[in-house]
């Protein structure tokens, strides 16, 4: 649905990422983790404005270690966007919305 933030996991990250008709920026985070709590609500307001142009997911590292092994994703918070079923953008730790949307915007064109 667009506009909301769902959970992927290691069983279903190729069909809800790879395979998506739209750009997919993936959160990977943690409970844990501090600054993915900072980033978390500014991950969703973007969700909510990009509407049908960008997919919004979360995949949580301590529960899907294989994807994020995968994609050499080592400290969290990380953002990837998918296009076509590729990385095209990777934004390491918790950016102020202003600076996380002016890095994701470029590959939304």
């Amino acid at each position: 649905m667009a506009g909301t933030v769902n959970e992927v996991t290691d069983s279903n990250f190729q069909a809800e990422v790879l395979e998506s008709d739209v750009p997919v920026l993936v959160d990977f985070w943690a409970p844990w983790c501090g600054p993915c709590r900072q980033v978390g609500p500014v991950v969703e307001e973007i969700a909510k404005e990009k509407g049908e142009a960008l997919k919004v997911v979360k995949l949580n590292t301590d529960e899907n270690q294989q994807t994020a092994i995968a994609y050499n994703v080592l400290s969290i918070p990380t953002l990837l966007v998918f296009k076509h079923g590729a990385e095209a953008k990777r934004v390491i730790g918790a950016y102020p919305k202003r600076k996380l949307e002016s890095e994701i915007e470029p590959t939304l064109a």
